[in-house]
């Protein structure tokens, strides 16, 4: 138990000890979802939870627990009442009693005073549980080309052709919906990047703000997270490499210099050659001051900057080096590569054992790791395989039996039937019941067709096709957050482009390659011993079409170009 000097509020941990304590003690559980970010989460904990008789009657009358939602996905994923902070009152079963978002004190006042009354006559049996924790199965249905053009239809039809972007309001970024559209229509994609760039670009910082309130992308939200800076970097070095222009590559290097000054938590080693190794990104950075974002360039320098939460979260550190590394194979970016590298070094030998990842390490990347962190969840599961594949595939490094661990420890621990459920099926209130999670489901089947592509072993392709079938029952409803679906099943139907190199990473062979302009292709570079792979030569194929080998750059694209036609 731990009293807020804040609040004054005594904050159980997340944990079966808090919801016994509950039972025995007849009384609901308050479960504050809170983000180290989310300035309302500060401000609830100062405004409301401070009530000194608001603390008392919630100590009383409640268990209350506090969750960090960054730390804690599963919790997050099951009782999100659809934004941070969330006020969730649980019966001891975990069951829902009821939700709220941000509450003042007169709020909190009456929801308290309710959901009492509601305990007092109706007990458990007020409980609820969300729909997805109660159909365990996803609509099945047959991957058609049908999905890539629903999505687009969807992206057309959502499309601000005003401000830019989708939707109304909120407005956020959608770092899939850019890639996807990149292919599909690129006019209607790249007027997207312009908008995200022109209003959601610290230009002063460098990073991307996670997103904005109105419609005209005004009411920005200040705060950057790693997993959506990581996003939108690979997200603008993609728009790069198919129009060669820098008003995409700058942003891109933009959230380059952010990732690798303002969020790089150091390693403390060095190599035999005396340069630094290990380190990793941190996790977040507070929003700050408000005014300080509208402040010019020389005033702002004079303004403490907002604290970075320099947690390590694996799955963001991966979506990270992944990002690096794609910035890396457009550019020859030595900065990119060299931080890729670094971070994949902390990640595979302090966070991954066995195939399994750790979901979080505490802010000391070397030393201090006693810290109870989740282990094989699905979405750092998956994000892992992804960097893993990306390092082979740009960086040439030896990732291949990393990758395939990560991959069949998922298969085996978190598959059930034809898809995946986010983690363990363990843990206090419905931790027990299983979500399967589209996003995470379309991230580790991507993942799992780069790692086919480049051992050659087509159960992973089998898997992936496997689960996406599983979700395609729904796919015609699928809204444009998750476009990456229509990309997969795309990448399945029409097989991947995927390119075989004779020659090592870094080659005039391999940057060639790279620079092909499909970014949904796989590159395999140092190949050897393959009869129709000759060494200094390059083969491309797609589905059972290849190309004769290509020694040259120039005979390479002209090649690609042939068998994409």
């Amino acid at each position: 138990m731990e009293t807020d000097d804040v609040t004054r509020v005594e904050w159980r941990e997340w944990g079966t000890d808090a919801f016994e304590e509950a039972a025995d003690q007849d009384v609901p559980v308050l479960l504050s979802l809170t983000a180290t970010w989310c300035d309302h989460c500060h401000e609830m904990d100062a405004e409301t939870y401070a009530v000194p008789t608001l603390a008392a009657n919630v100590n009383d009358g409640f268990v209350p627990v506090r969750v960090d939602v960054d730390r804690h996905p599963r919790v997050r994923d099951r009782y999100n009442m659809g934004g941070f902070p969330s006020t969730v009152f649980l019966a001891p079963d975990g069951s829902i009693l009821t939700g709220a978002g941000y509450l003042g004190h007169d709020g909190l006042r009456q929801v308290l005073e309710r959901v009492r009354s509601v305990w007092e006559t109706k007990g458990a049996e007020a409980g609820s549980i969300p729909r997805p924790l109660q159909d365990t199965e996803p609509p099945a249905g047959q991957l058609t080309a049908d999905v890539e053009r629903q999505m687009l239809g969807q992206l057309t039809d959502q499309y601000d052709e005003a401000a830019g972007g989708w939707g109304e309001e909120p407005k956020f970024p959608l770092p899939d919906a850019l890639e996807f559209a990149l292919k599909r229509d690129r006019e209607m994609a790249l007027r997207s990047f312009d908008a995200v760039s022109a209003n959601l670009l610290d230009e002063y910082e460098g990073g991307f703000y996670r997103f904005a309130t109105g419609q005209d992308w005004s009411g920005l939200q200040h705060e950057k997270l790693l997993d959506s800076n990581a996003a939108l970097l690979r997200a603008f070095a993609n728009a790069y490499l198919y129009t060669g222009e820098d008003s995409y590559r700058k942003p891109a290097e933009r959230a380059l210099e952010y990732l690798t000054t303002t969020l790089w938590v150091p390693g403390d080693g060095e190599d035999g050659d005396g340069r630094p190794h290990g380190g990793a990104f941190a996790g977040s950075q507070a929003p700050g001051d408000p005014e300080s974002h509208v402040l010019e360039a020389s005033d702002r320098e004079a303004v403490d900057q907002p604290p970075v939460d320099e947690t390590v979260f694996a799955g963001a550190n991966a979506l990270a080096i992944d990002a690096l590394c794609t910035y890396r194979a457009y550019t020859d970016d030595e900065r990119a590569g060299r931080y890729a590298e670094r971070a994949l070094e902390t990640l595979r030998d302090a966070m991954l054992e066995d195939g399994i990842v750790t979901h979080y390490r505490p802010a000391r990347v070397n030393g201090g790791w006693n810290v109870e962190s989740e282990r094989g969840l699905l979405a750092d599961q998956a994000r892992v395989l992804q960097a893993l594949t990306s390092a082979r595939s740009i960086l040439g490094a030896d990732t291949v039996d990393d990758a395939a661990a990560v991959a069949d420890a998922t298969i085996d621990r978190l598959r059930v039937d034809d898809s995946f459920v986010d983690g363990p099926r363990s843990g206090a209130g419905l931790l027990e019941r299983p979500l399967r999670p589209l996003d995470a489901n379309v991230e580790l089947a991507d993942a799992l067709l780069d790692l086919g592509a480049i051992t050659g072993d087509d159960r992973y392709e089998r898997v992936a096709r496997e689960t996406l079938e599983a979700f395609a029952g729904a796919s015609d409803r699928f809204s444009v957050q998750v476009a990456r679906y229509a990309s997969v099943a795309a990448r399945v139907l029409e097989g991947s482009l995927v390119i075989r190199i004779g020659a090592p990473a870094g080659s005039d062979l391999h940057r060639a390659a790279c620079r092909i302009a499909d970014h949904e292709k796989v590159v395999v570079p140092g190949v050897q011993d393959a009869s129709d792979v000759p060494d200094g030569a390059a083969v491309a194929e797609r589905d059972s079409r290849r190309t004769d080998p290509a020694t040259t750059p120039a005979e390479l694209s002209d090649r690609v170009s042939n068998l994409l036609a």
